[in-house]
């Protein structure tokens, strides 16, 4: 493995739900060994070589399809005879936060049937010939598309690579992700159980964790309770409900887990800076 893994993030584009990259670049310029805190969805359009996924090296091809979990190092390492007459290699990418696969759950009840409460892969993969092939087509379909259209196609995307069974094993985390992996767990348990009271001790459970070790642990880590964590990312859910849907502010409470309205909006208005119906206002007229 190469010495130094280099910390990237992913370009954000303004007013955009995720980074996509129709890539032709010189072997050269292609980047090293890095991390970031996205989803990696790559398809290699032209080129081969060898490709390092947290422990595991595996070669690939042109048509290889691959999906990264967040934080797992990784390089993609171009064979130079395998450049086109230019010295360039060519790649599709799409790189999304875990955060946008929650706001889809949040808001998208067909993405909810589909994603909620699965445990989202802390391994790499690559997908097979049929799977690829979906994904490609939808990949290719998105570089003619505008912004509307990509982000059409990406919810058709989300809940087919999560969800297929047409896939093999490409690297798993190494051992200094062991925090990675327990806190993508923490989220998952969180995404999926958040509508009701969520107990520590259950929490702790189900990542191998006593009480009080849970609650430690999760205070170094994330610099907050575990019950403010679930507090904020209900009242985030909240925002994109009260954003993109007709509900009203009392169904809002109860649908993201908070059981008596007064209180929703007193948490609401302190950590928002405004009550729910001020929010649902301000954001309507922005569009």
């Amino acid at each position: 493995m190469d010495d130094i893994v280099i910390p990237y993030c992913v370009p954000e584009q303004e007013e955009h739900s995720f980074f996509f990259i129709d890539q032709r670049i010189k072997i050269e310029l292609e980047a090293k060994l890095h991390r970031h805190e996205a989803w990696e969805l790559y398809y290699v359009v032209h080129g081969y070589g060898n490709r390092m996924a947290g422990d595991t090296l595996q070669p690939f091809t042109a048509g290889d399809v691959a999906l990264l979990p967040p934080s797992m190092p990784h390089r993609w390492i171009y064979e130079p005879e395998s450049a086109d007459a230019d010295g360039c290699i060519r790649y599709l990418m799409v790189a999304f936060s875990p955060d946008l696969i929650q706001r889809c759950i949040s808001v998208f009840p067909e993405v909810r049937n589909r994603l909620s409460g699965m445990a989202f892969p802390a391994n790499a993969m690559t997908f097979g010939s049929r799977s690829s092939a979906i994904i490609r087509k939808a990949m290719f379909d998105m570089n003619g598309m505008d912004e509307l259209g990509r982000l059409c196609e990406m919810l058709r995307l989300l809940p087919f690579i999560f969800t297929t069974s047409d896939y093999s094993f490409a690297g798993k985390p190494m051992r200094i992700e062991r925090d990675v992996r327990r806190m993508l767990h923490i989220n998952t348990y969180v995404m999926a159980h958040y509508v009701h009271p969520i107990a520590l001790d259950d929490i702790a459970a189900e990542v191998g964790m006593n009480r009080s070790a849970f609650c430690s642990y999760f205070k170094q880590k994330k610099g907050m309770t575990f019950s403010q964590f679930v507090t904020q990312y209900r009242l985030n859910t909240a925002c994109e409900l009260l954003k993109h849907s007709q509900k009203s502010v009392s169904e809002i409470c109860y649908l993201v887990g908070f059981n008596d309205v007064p209180h929703f909006v007193r948490v609401f208005t302190k950590e928002k800076g405004m009550p729910p119906g001020k929010f649902r206002k301000v954001h309507t007229a922005i569009k």
